[in-house]
């Protein structure tokens, strides 16, 4: 736009992509996403002295004409409604979900997700020429093209890479480390040789798709891991098929969504990784990705949420994470509040530290098979 400052560089450096939006908005106070987590992730790398202003960039508000480069208009009209009139009618809530199935009516039910859906398409046009972005506000993977789904309303990912493929990218990857199966963006590009997308998510768990042997046309593949699934056994996966996957693509860029709830502190799930995994995981696609956008994603205990999503932004700008948080981001860290049970009486740790203890252990048979699984041309011989 004329007359608008020019945005930095991710060439230059990572940039990071926020909003205020989140500091005040909720759910709800009984729901999962109650709770503080893109201003505690924003906070926390601030309190570090991690953040130099000139990286930040405000996340605009999607236009309901962006949006609908993949969203029905009917429902994007809809969603735009029920901010306004704080109400959805008997026929949108059937029809659209909204005010349904976890996905309430709230005060930005709109702005808040078109938010996220705008940084997202933002840091994929930043990085049309390469770079690297960080954008915590981003994620919402399982909403659908006519409703919200899975606390969704929108779903920022397929936004994100259909902005990439706009830009005439023809090659791209999402890695998806979140604890649920990111079945709204595999849906998306089923059949679409142009995009690869990789899911770990925990077997069992909802919406209850992504099967290993689920390959989407040919442009998908997944591990449902079991319980209890640590570092180490991610470490294996990454190691023995996820790196050699990409690294046989080449691609033009990845979007890795990184949601926390796969930590074994989430209260949603029943995963055991440290918030290294998740460095380990963007630390090593990091040098297959000439342009690099990171999400956040599920995560629904404010410590680990905020903590995890802090050190990948250190991860981006290899900075050594202290053994200790500064006396600023121990401030933050013990400011939040969490009504559940693990939040009445917070380990020192979650106020202390950044980086969790390592949680490791053997590599379970069953973890192999799904290695060997995903390297299979076909997955039912």
């Amino acid at each position: 736009m004329k007359g608008s400052p020019a945005l930095p560089d991710p060439r230059q450096r990572p940039l990071y992509i926020g909003s205020e939006i989140y500091r005040h908005s909720s759910y709800g106070p009984r729901h999962p996403l109650a709770v503080p987590r893109v201003s505690t992730c924003t906070d926390l790398i601030r309190a570090m002295g991690w953040l130099d202003e000139a990286a930040y960039v405000d996340a605009p508000k999607a236009t309901p004409a962006e949006l609908t480069r993949f969203h029905d208009p009917e429902y994007i009209a809809a969603l735009h409604r029920a901010e306004l009139r704080q109400s959805v009618p008997a026929e949108d809530r059937e029809r659209f979900r909204i005010g349904a199935d976890g996905n309430p009516v709230y005060r930005e039910v709109f702005s808040r997700p078109a938010t996220g859906a705008g940084g997202v398409m933002l840091a994929a046009r930043l990085t049309a020429g390469g770079g690297t972005v960080h954008c915590p506000g981003g994620g919402t993977h399982h909403g659908r093209r006519d409703r919200a789904s899975g606390f969704c309303y929108l779903n920022d990912p397929v936004l994100g890479l259909l902005t990439w493929l706009d830009l005439g990218l023809d090659n791209l990857v999402y890695l998806d480390i979140d604890a649920h199966h990111g079945d709204g963006v595999q849906d998306a590009f089923a059949d679409d040789e142009r995009v690869l997308t990789i899911s770990i998510h925990e077997t069992g768990r909802w919406p209850h798709s992504g099967a290993a042997e689920d390959r989407a046309g040919g442009a998908a593949r997944n591990f449902p891991v079991p319980r209890g699934f640590h570092d180490a056994e991610m470490d294996w996966l990454m190691r023995h098929a996820v790196l050699p996957l990409i690294a046989a693509r080449r691609p033009q860029a990845i979007m890795l969504q990184a949601g926390a709830d796969g930590v074994a502190e989430d209260p949603l799930a029943r995963l055991a990784l440290s918030n290294n995994a998740h460095c380990s995981v963007l630390a090593a696609i990091m040098p297959l990705a000439p342009r690099l956008v990171v999400l956040g994603g599920g995560g629904y205990n404010p410590y680990a949420v905020g903590r995890c999503w802090a050190v990948l932004w250190a991860t981006l700008n290899r900075i050594r994470i202290p053994p200790r948080t500064t006396p600023a981001a121990e401030t933050v860290l013990r400011s939040l509040a969490y009504n559940r049970a693990a939040g009445r009486n917070p380990p020192e740790h979650w106020f202390t530290t950044l980086r969790d203890a390592p949680r490791e252990g053997p590599v379970r048979d069953e973890v192999k098979r799904l290695a060997e699984l995903a390297m299979k041309e076909n997955p039912t011989e």
